[in-house]
């Protein structure tokens, strides 16, 4: 009978410094792990196989949708704004669950790993400004100077995220609060970007009030969204209790809950935006949206491959602690 072994888990002082994560201290993964290791490991409970599952799944629900929305005619001018919208919510979490399953290769495999993971995260915020762009403005912002530069810039913002993210990982052994600093940075500021006029469709809610029946939607996409950021930023429950959530219940595991709640009431607010809307906005052409995707997408596999290129500046951290 064909019998498969299970990879040998770790403590957190049995690991370079470069894999540990703050307050969990069980559950790791042996580095330079095979990549059937890593696949096997998918099925085995460590401190890795939530964060995995946990986005691996929802990819699925976003694919199905899109293909649903590709059925229903995709030459339609109107829908390529979403089309493209809901390619990158597929693309961002199957990124994610492959840079967790693969990240234990080796060093420079999790370096590349979540290189590639941050690429697809910043290219998320694109594909959301192509969508607020083409059904989420306020109406009296439609067809302004800063409707005509929304776009362009997010298109600058991406690349600069998966700049800035990449980066980080140079700081993360020498400097690791700064690392989270510049990452934080990353993407949360691409977010506040792409939301301003978002954010100003809720003042103007909260101040005069409004019958849109996306309104609720968008509020509980925002309300993720900053949940997202706060468990990102504070490793909440583990740093309060080290050891009790290595395998469920911790941070990264309810970031990525959070921020697939966050894009599923997002992009049910497009949807009803769109319905609600489609008379009344400025929808791009095909060909901008696809070039919007297109130099987004190339400049960060520039980065990508700079990134990689520069790998070596990186110190690699020793094996285990000496004292263990």
């Amino acid at each position: 009978m064909l019998s498969l072994k299970l990879p040998r888990l770790l403590s957190i002082h049995q690991v370079p410094k470069g894999y540990r994560e703050q307050g969990i201290l069980f559950g790791y993964r042996p580095p330079r792990s095979s990549a059937t290791d890593c696949l096997l490991s998918v099925f085995q409970m460590t401190n890795e196989t939530l964060n995995i599952w946990t986005h691996f799944l929802p990819a699925w629900y976003f694919v199905w949708t899109l293909l649903g929305r590709l059925q229903g005619g995709w030459e339609d001018p109107q829908a390529w704004p979403l089309l493209a919208y809901l390619v990158t919510c597929c693309i961002y979490p199957l990124a994610s669950s492959c840079a967790h399953t693969f990240s234990t290769m080796s060093c420079r495999a999790r370096h590349l790993c979540y290189f590639c993971d941050y690429a697809a995260l910043s290219t998320y915020s694109l594909g959301s400004a192509l969508a607020y762009s083409a059904y989420v403005f306020p109406l009296e912002w439609v067809g302004s100077t800063f409707h005509h530069c929304y776009v362009p810039v997010a298109v600058f913002n991406t690349v600069v995220s998966t700049s800035l993210s990449c980066y980080s990982r140079f700081l993360e052994a020498e400097s690791p609060r700064l690392s989270k600093a510049w990452r934080t940075l990353a993407f949360v500021y691409p977010y506040l970007f792409d939301s301003i006029p978002l954010f100003y469709r809720l003042y103007l809610c909260a101040l005069e009030g409004c019958s849109e029946g996306s309104i609720l939607l968008h509020y509980k996409h925002t309300g993720c969204a900053l949940l997202t950021c706060f468990i990102f930023a504070t490793h909440l429950p583990e740093r309060l209790a080290p050891g009790t959530f290595d395998y469920i219940g911790h941070s990264h595991q309810v970031f990525h809950v959070c921020g697939i709640l966050g894009t599923h009431f997002q992009l049910e607010a497009i949807l009803r935006d769109m319905a609600e809307r489609h008379s009344q906005v400025l929808l791009p052409s095909s060909l901008q949206t696809l070039c919007s995707m297109g130099v987004c997408v190339t400049g960060s596999l520039l980065v990508i491959g700079i990134s990689s290129v520069a790998l070596p500046l990186i110190p690699e951290p020793p094996h285990r602690d000496k004292s263990h």
